[in-house]
């Protein structure tokens, strides 16, 4: 296996990793900068206030993006699957 096949399988995943966890983060964020301002704006200053609606917003995310995760989870490992063969008749 050569380097650059190596280099092309961790990029793949990497970048399939950051497609799949990144509406989340996202939602977590914004959700959790937009407590965050209220928070201050009203000096409320209780921890648990950001865990409610983070989770609110990720399980709604989730829910409209599942999918679209799905099919991309599927569409890495079929090409995962369907290049096995090549990467092991390579590293002989």
């Amino acid at each position: 296996m050569s380097e650059e096949m190596v280099m092309n399988i961790g990029t793949e995943a990497i970048k399939t990793m950051l497609f799949l966890a990144g509406p989340l983060l996202v939602a977590a964020m914004v959700i959790g900068i937009i407590v965050s301002i209220l928070q201050a704006v009203t000096q409320i200053n209780e921890a648990t206030l950001t865990f409610i609606p983070k989770m609110i917003a990720i399980i709604v995310v989730l829910a409209v993006m599942a999918p679209w995760m799905l099919e991309t989870m599927q569409t890495y490992m079929k090409d995962s699957i369907q290049n096995a063969g090549e990467w092991v008749k390579s590293s002989e």
